[in-house]
């Protein structure tokens, strides 16, 4: 590829977004050339799809007008590979939560219950109060959730140690509710602050902000689009529960989210209601912490008014 690539020095390039982006976009960049990555389901569908054809619109919308493309920003290597830490933790959560329901279901068919408890100690708790004709079933899942709590442990231990070379990270926990985790993956997904303009436009980023699809007079209010990162969305979810709930400190944003909370209580029921409020501070706080971020300045519960 490289070889290739040689015949068309000072070109720009136009690839799509892929599983195989990341690298090919690092090596077009070694060779000294421009490159964006377009995100095709931002674009319309063609009929007669064919690779040659699909070369042939992403060259001429580039060259019309790049941002016709709606390209994406691809991280550094470093942190996609510890952004990958991150994600691999996840998943071992996942799995791990997984294999928790699936035994407690198989004791729920014998007419048993297991106790709750944390899923790290499913298996200190509740391995011993498995009926015996399940045992041969669940005890190598037992096995696998003892190994997995290990891993996650070793990831917990990995992720402290990558807030450390991550300095940004000691400025965003200075927000109560803001750990080590979604410090260290918020640095790594927004990953250059300088790409938004604005700071309110990482609300929009990570999908925290309401769609529109006005039209005339029409104008309906839409639920949030649930765009970008999902587990940096689903973890400032968590931050800003914390935020609104009884044990996290006073400050403005816990006073604002509570407003929006009453009001959307009176108006939309019980359930509705706090779920807009948490959606509204977690947006907020995203907007909040890339602030911080771009000034230097650590967490205000009640800054000065501007």
């Amino acid at each position: 590829m490289a070889g290739f690539l040689e015949q068309w020095r000072g070109a720009e390039v136009v690839i799509e977004a892929s599983t195989h982006s990341p690298w090919v976009h690092d090596l077009i960049v070694e060779q000294g050339q421009k490159v964006v990555v377009a995100n095709m389901r931002e674009l319309p569908r063609l009929r007669n799809k064919t690779d040659r054809e699909d070369a042939r619109r992403l060259a001429r919308m580039g060259r019309a007008d790049r941002e016709l493309l709606k390209p994406i920003w691809h991280r550094p290597a470093r942190e996609r590979a510890d952004l990958a830490v991150v994600r691999s933790r996840e998943q071992l959560m996942t799995t791990r939560t997984a294999l928790v329901n699936h035994v407690r279901g198989l004791v729920k068919s014998y007419g048993e219950r297991l106790p709750g408890c944390a899923s790290e100690a499913f298996v200190s708790k509740c391995a011993g109060l498995i009926p015996e004709p399940l045992r041969a079933a669940a005890e190598p899942i037992l096995r696998a959730l003892g190994e997995i709590n290990r891993q996650i442990k070793e990831l917990n231990k990995t992720v402290a140690g990558l807030c450390q070379q991550y300095e940004e990270t000691r400025l965003l926990r200075t927000v109560p509710g803001v750990g080590e985790l979604t410090a260290l993956t918020y640095r790594l997904t927004v990953s250059d602050p300088g790409r938004f303009a604005c700071s309110r436009n990482v609300g929009a980023y990570l999908g925290l902000k309401p769609g529109r699809a006005q039209s005339g007079e029409q104008d309906p209010q839409l639920g949030i689009s649930k765009t970008g990162d999902r587990l940096l969305r689903r973890l400032l979810a968590q931050v800003a529960c914390y935020i609104l709930g009884p044990f996290a400190p006073d400050s403005a944003l816990r006073q604002w989210g509570l407003i929006l909370k009453q009001a959307g209580l009176k108006r939309n029921g019980k359930n509705k209601g706090h779920w807009r409020a948490m959606v509204a501070v977690a947006r907020k706080l995203a907007v909040i912490l890339h602030r911080m971020w771009v000034k230097q300045e650590a967490w205000q519960a009640f800054p000065p008014a501007a």
